[in-house]
């Protein structure tokens, strides 16, 4: 994948979110990102795959193919799971150069719904991307 791969999905995302109303579709449609994610395998709902520091539970697999990774993910709480969703469709696939190039706050706030997340989400998307960036991090 190239950055203009990354910035196409980025505008999809946008594109997507700028059809919806107001903030209470995005959420809907997130939650339905979320319900979209394949169900994770309970052997991988582990404590090595919990993401730490989110109120919710969510955990998160990351692969790694040469310089590329991919990431499943799963949560307990239904905009948590979108959230995580939103981020395996951002950065999964991508190598840790594309991924660490990628400000996934600055994408949830041009398609509306940074402004939206209750602080505890925040905090918890701040520990999702925290460790997609560490993974990347190490490739």
């Amino acid at each position: 994948m190239t950055a203009q791969d990354i910035q196409t999905e980025i505008d999809d995302l946008v594109d997507e979110f700028d059809l919806l109303d107001d903030w209470e579709q995005r959420y809907r449609y997130l939650i339905d990102m979320g319900k979209a994610l394949p169900d994770m395998p309970e052997a991988e709902r582990c404590e090595d795959n919990r993401v730490k520091g989110c109120v919710s539970q969510v955990w998160l697999v990351t692969e790694t193919t040469g310089n590329t990774l991919t990431f499943r993910a799963d949560s307990d709480a239904h905009i948590v799971r979108g959230l995580a969703a939103l981020m395996v469709r951002l950065y999964s696939g991508r190598t840790g150069e594309e991924i660490l190039s990628v400000d996934a706050r600055d994408v949830l706030a041009k398609i509306g719904l940074a402004e939206h997340l209750s602080p505890q989400r925040s905090n918890g998307l701040a520990s999702m991307i925290g460790r997609i960036r560490g993974e990347a991090e190490t490739v």
